[in-house]
């Protein structure tokens, strides 16, 4: 990172491990009497899916996602390409699909849909970081971290060219 200004942080790491508190209190109410799969979006939302689920005070399963997503549609007129899909069988299960940010909304209302298909008993999205100002689809985070303005964001799982995840911040 040497040579690399990212000016004053957006979110300190003390701040996001008190909003990641706060939130992980709220899912563990909300699921105190349910068999809960975590299912995280790689790779943005590993680092955040990881400090979460050790937030909790409930049993959780975890699964992963992988895939990725573009401005421009695929073959199969997608803009969401899946390289990795999840393992567990989410059938009459409460799922809580997680992510570091909803922007367009678009990879989030995709894989909402695909996970809906498989019959889960609940479904709901959580993300650490809220675009709304570049919302293209109307969908919304059931738990949502902090609002940001349409600028482009790094660190804390949040990559430009895979670089930067590992900062403990968010700039």
């Amino acid at each position: 990172m040497v040579g690399i200004d990212f000016g004053k942080p957006l979110f300190t790491r003390e701040e996001i491990q008190r909003k990641i508190q706060e939130i992980g209190s709220r899912v563990s109410t909300d699921y105190a009497d349910k068999d809960l799969i975590a299912v995280g979006v790689l790779k943005g939302a590993l680092f955040f899916m990881s400090d979460l689920l050790r937030s909790l005070r409930i049993s959780v399963r975890m699964d992963f996602i992988h895939c990725t997503s573009s401005a421009t549609k695929g073959k199969d007129g997608n803009p969401v390409r899946m390289l990795c899909d999840m393992k567990e069988d989410i059938k009459d299960k409460h799922v809580l699909l997680i992510e570091d940010i909803m922007d367009s909304g678009v990879t989030i209302d995709y894989l909402k849909k695909m996970l809906l298909a498989r019959g889960p008993a609940s479904l709901k999205v959580c993300v650490l970081l809220d675009k709304s100002d570049r919302r293209q689809v109307p969908i919304e985070a059931d738990y949502a971290g902090f609002r940001i303005p349409n600028k482009y964001v790094v660190g804390y799982g949040l990559d430009y060219n895979e670089l930067y995840r590992n900062l403990r911040f968010v700039g």
